[in-house]
């Protein structure tokens, strides 16, 4: 099977509790006003891989144990078989294995068209943070792009880990965002709060560092 991708990595500190893998899927049909991740709209073939090598590669960077495994985009949920394939995968690997990390995914769907048509894939996730971005609300809560959007819980790990955040306020992490460079490539992790992308384009700036594409202004 083909998963769409538009990047992963390890490890993820501001998208969930503990070093966490993130992985990003390419392609999302809502496009909310003011989304920082636009790159990940573009349905790409480019970006299509075989399910096994990301399951492989999950394997490798988290053979010594890992907290977490976030997923994002895009939308997870708008490839709902290749999504369902990969949870069927990371649950064959978490038992095999013997591990004890969670799954939490972000969609930008409201949680009760999830519960309608994506009933059987929640029951394979520990968290859940659905709802669309907002631009007009603040950043409020912790691992929360806006206000609109809560943290629920869907399994009994899922109840354990995530039940002191659930109204944890979006500064009670030690940070919000994790820049990483990829080659010529300058690339944030996590949810900015407004003009914090801003703020970091000027500081680049500063540095003699010209921002050519920025994904938030795609």
């Amino acid at each position: 099977m083909l998963i769409a991708i538009n990047k992963a990595h390890y490890p993820v500190t501001v998208l969930g509790p503990g070093q966490r893998i993130g992985i990003w899927f390419q392609g999302c049909r809502i496009h909310c006003p003011g989304c920082v991740s636009q790159d990940t709209w573009a349905a790409d073939p480019g970006k299509r891989m075989p399910l096994h090598e990301l399951v492989d590669w999950c394997r490798r960077v988290g053979a010594n144990g890992c907290d977490g495994i976030t997923l994002s985009g895009g939308e997870p949920f708008d490839q709902p078989q290749a999504l369902g394939a990969l949870l069927d995968a990371l649950h064959d690997w978490r038992s095999s294995a013997g591990l004890e990390f969670d799954i939490l995914c972000y969609s930008g769907y409201p949680l009760k068209r999830l519960r309608e048509r994506h009933a059987p894939l929640l029951k394979k996730l520990d968290a859940l943070i659905p709802e669309p971005y907002v631009d007009t609300l603040p950043l409020s809560h912790l691992w929360r792009g806006s206000q609109n959007q809560p943290l629920i819980p869907l399994s009994a790990r899922g109840e354990r880990i995530y039940h002191d955040y659930l109204d944890a306020a979006a500064d009670q992490g030690s940070k919000r965002l994790q820049i990483e460079v990829d080659g010529n490539r300058l690339w944030s992790i996590g949810l900015p709060a407004r003009g914090d992308l801003a703020a970091l384009e000027a500081q680049a700036a500063e540095r003699g560092l010209r921002l050519d594409h920025a994904s938030w202004k795609s």
